[in-house]
């Protein structure tokens, strides 16, 4: 088998290109910035300081100080906020969305169906951050979550956010990467109690309204209480729904709950929060927010954008 047609000459080359950097190192760092290299045309008057690196180089320099800037941003806002540690990046979503089906112990008898599950199968060490309903419409929430940049997934019901569909739709291009709006009925009922007719209102009724207001028909549909059967999941497939995710975890200001026994987080785990006020629990938005928070980067986990994965 051939390996190399010319090793020495090969070898040769390498020595003399690392050799030639070496060179340009040395060079551009025993240099005084205030005087032109010698041998190399002085910048023109007013242009001092303005040269870039060409092509890639230029754009990965640009990248680095992006991040960095965001890095800053990020560990400011955990200060402003009360965090005890800046959230941790999330890594770069999959290329290839997992396959998502029904956890164990949550199927129905009917086949095809949405997969209803509480964990997004992944090694990576991140989670999801969801919020039900819609009843609180805090100010602050938008801004806490744009500034520490943390990626959160909404489930909306019409009967508590009807009054106030504006505040949603600044949610929803409050961050860069958007915040996704999904289903979580009209009426917030107890799906299992009601016939075929009326789930299929409930749930494809909330399509209609998230369309209507937002633009956009959501693919993914969480039943109040996390509470459904067969029809529910019919009458979710029939308006597009294609996802079911319930939650491993549930988040207050005041404490954790778990759903597994081991009371912990795991690669994958969906986190489930509400649209609360001081009135409901003990705590603001905020105070959730930073409770949470805390917990999950504690952990070493990082918070991911649900949609990148499912």
């Amino acid at each position: 088998m051939v390996i190399s047609a010319h090793p020495v000459r090969r070898t040769l080359a390498a020595a003399l290109v690392v050799a030639a950097l070496a060179s340009a190192a040395t060079a551009c760092a025993g240099s005084d910035p205030a005087e032109p290299q010698r041998g190399a045309p002085a910048p023109a008057a007013g242009r001092e300081g303005r040269a870039q690196a060409p092509g890639s180089a230029g754009a990965l320099n640009a990248y680095v100080e992006k991040v960095r800037k965001q890095k800053a941003a990020r560990a400011l806002a955990a200060k402003k906020w009360g965090l005890a540690r800046p959230p941790l990046d999330a890594p770069a979503p999959p290329k290839v969305k997992p396959r998502i089906t029904t956890r164990k112990g949550f199927e129905t008898d009917g086949e095809g169906l949405p997969p209803v599950f509480t964990t997004v199968p992944t090694k990576q060490k991140v989670v999801f951050l969801t919020i039900d309903d819609g009843a609180e419409k805090d100010p602050a929430l938008l801004r806490m979550m744009k500034e520490l940049q943390i990626p959160y997934s909404a489930f909306l019901s019409d009967y508590v956010v009807k009054d106030d569909y504006a505040y949603f739709a600044r949610m929803q291009k409050s961050q860069e990467s958007g915040v996704a709006l999904h289903n979580h009925t009209l009426n917030h009922r107890y799906l299992p109690g009601l016939s075929y007719k009326q789930q299929k209102r409930e749930i494809c009724g909330m399509q209609d309204v998230i369309e209507k207001r937002f633009g956009k028909r959501p693919p993914l549909f969480r039943p109040p209480y996390g509470n459904y059967n067969e029809d529910t999941l019919r009458a979710a497939k029939s308006c597009g729904v294609k996802a079911v995710p319930l939650w491993a975890s549930e988040a207050f200001p005041d404490h954790m709950e778990w759903r597994e026994w081991d009371r912990d987080l795991h690669p994958g785990d969906i986190v489930l929060t509400h649209f609360r006020g001081k009135e409901d629990w003990k705590g603001s938005m905020p105070d959730m927010i930073r409770r949470v928070m805390n917990v999950i980067t504690a952990k070493g986990y990082a918070v991911a954008k649900l949609e990148d994965y499912v």
